[in-house]
């Protein structure tokens, strides 16, 4: 019973790390319409950046502040230059290319900067140390990964669904062009779409460090997860990118607790039977 307990918790914690990491990409998705491939990137360019930071200022926290903005702002750059460019009905494949391609060479700049070593991020004195729970003891910090992944929801549910601007955004998921034809200026709000993104994604990457550690080929371990959370989910839905990260989450970690020869296999298999039964996903449109 013990281990039970133990590994829903893990579950949870690692359920609200990718709905952290895939709340961004189906955002932009959403908005976009941009299948954004660099997102694992971003997520560990966004704990390395944490972790440097945490080094030189001595602080957790200053640590999760400033390394989600300095991405945040790299990915503004990016959509500006580049991506701006490839919009269109028949530019995904060049999106799609632009996107690995990016995610390629900001590897192996990481590489070049922190190495090939595994490394980790101490989580903060305040949230160091175990709790009790019942007769358990669970540490702090995961269980506070939780509270955060709940409030990361709550709050993006509020901004998408009682503000102006988050009514803007979901109108220009439905129609783009008749959101600039209101005034809109909806290319503004394709950068910012796409800044919030990779910011979300550098986030996950800080919070994640202490439970995940950084080591090169974790942004396309962990990339794949969040599109296959997206894909379950519903593409562009932020409420089917928080239920399919619970149910990757827990897949992932009882898959690898009680058959972990079988634990990818598990998560690819409950992918495939959720599109069989639901094409679009959970909370995905209907395919006419």
């Amino acid at each position: 019973m013990q281990h039970l307990v133990i590994q829903l918790l893990n579950s949870l914690v690692f359920g609200m790390l990718l709905f952290t990491m895939a709340a961004g990409l189906s955002l932009i998705f959403g908005q976009m319409n941009v299948i954004n491939l660099s997102h694992g990137a971003f997520y560990l360019l966004g704990g390395y950046l944490g972790l440097s930071l945490a080094r030189q200022l001595n602080s957790f926290w200053l640590a999760l502040l400033i390394a989600p903005l300095l991405v945040g702002a790299i990915g503004l750059a990016l959509e500006y230059f580049l991506l701006r460019k490839l919009y269109g009905q028949h530019r995904q494949l060049d999106q799609v290319l632009l996107t690995f391609g990016l995610a390629l060479a900001i590897a192996d700049l990481m590489r070049w900067q922190w190495g090939s070593y595994v490394e980790s991020l101490a989580p903060p004195p305040l949230l160091a140390g175990q709790v009790s729970l019942l007769t358990l003891q669970f540490p702090v910090y995961r269980l506070a990964i939780i509270g955060f992944g709940l409030l990361l929801a709550l709050g993006l549910w509020l901004f998408l669904e009682r503000t102006r601007l988050g009514a803007i955004i979901r109108a220009g998921v439905w129609d783009a062009q008749m959101v600039s034809g209101l005034g809109i200026n909806i290319q503004v709000i394709f950068a910012g779409v796409f800044g919030l993104g990779t910011a979300l994604a550098a986030l996950a990457g800080v919070i994640g460090a202490p439970v995940l550690h950084l080591y090169p080929g974790l942004d396309s371990e962990i990339l794949i997860l969040a599109l296959v959370v997206v894909v379950l989910g519903g593409l562009g839905s932020l409420p089917g990118a928080f239920w399919g990260s619970l149910v990757i989450g827990g897949v992932d970690t009882f898959g690898k607790a009680l058959v972990p020869e079988l634990a990818l296999f598990l998560i690819f298999a409950v992918m495939a039977l959720v599109l069989w039964l639901r094409p679009a996903g959970l909370f995905g449109l209907k395919v006419p």
